[in-house]
């Protein structure tokens, strides 16, 4: 008969605790997966009258994504609009008639913007698995609670995705969310035109821009989860081999 002191019994519950917490960390990346599919925007609030810098994270969870357009709301027209240099993607800025002229600090708007489309170079796109981020400029922001975005993802294979549908307060997030902007009471402090943390943003050009490293970086984000959950699992392997050669089981 084996005998089980104060010690062994610590050993096993500090293993067993070990091991539970290292599957704890493996499935909470596996609880995480399906939101990953969501396209999402950054800040998520800002102040209405004002200029944000506005980032829009695409993930990627089946065939390669090789276009995406954001929609712009043609009945609170932006008089100003601008999308970051993308290298790799191609951007183009679509304008469109306004039903009525809208005037939008003393400027009168016969016109507006109402989408921006990034296609991918040939070999780039996102991967299976990544996600990859596009920058755009907007202001003034119009009066409201909200401004929605909706996303159109482009597969290689084909098929496109609408990312337009609405969240209803209190409810259940629908399957394919819009980026949504929460806004905010003006302040009168950051209320100007803001820069990227890589430089001024610039009008989209419709001159394809050469591969850059956005592409390694958006591999090496997609690629983050799976590397927690395979050091979790790791982890829990090595605390019930751990135990064995304690207690001599």
């Amino acid at each position: 008969m084996r005998l089980i002191t104060a010690g062994s019994v610590n050993r096993r519950v500090v293993t067993r605790g070990g091991l539970t917490a290292a599957l704890c960390s493996a499935g909470l990346v596996l609880l995480a997966v399906p939101a990953f599919a969501h396209v999402e925007v950054s800040p998520q609030e800002a102040s209405i009258g004002g200029f944000s810098t506005l980032m829009f994270t695409v993930p990627n969870e089946s065939a390669g994504t090789t276009e995406v357009s954001i929609l712009f709301p043609s009945d609170r027209p932006l008089a100003s609009v601008t999308a970051k240099d993308h290298p790799g993607w191609e951007a183009e800025i679509t304008t469109a008639p306004l039903p009525e002229p809208v005037t939008v600090d003393d400027l009168k708007l016969t016109e507006a913007v109402t989408r921006i489309t990034w296609t991918a170079d040939d070999g780039v796109g996102v991967g299976p698995g990544e996600l990859d981020e596009f920058e755009v400029s907007v202001g003034p922001l119009p009066d409201g609670d909200t401004i929605v975005f909706p996303v159109l993802q482009t597969y290689d294979d084909g098929t496109v995705v609408s990312r337009d549908e609405g969240t209803p307060a209190g409810g259940e997030e629908p399957e394919h969310p819009a980026p949504t902007l929460t806004l905010t009471a003006a302040t009168g402090e950051g209320d100007h035109h803001e820069e990227s943390e890589g430089g001024a943003v610039k009008e989209a050009s419709s001159e394809a821009a050469a591969p850059g490293s956005s592409e390694g970086t958006a591999r090496t984000l997609g690629a983050a989860g799976l590397a927690v959950g395979v050091v979790g699992l790791g982890a829990a392997g090595l605390a019930v081999r751990s135990s064995r050669r304690r207690t001599g089981e």
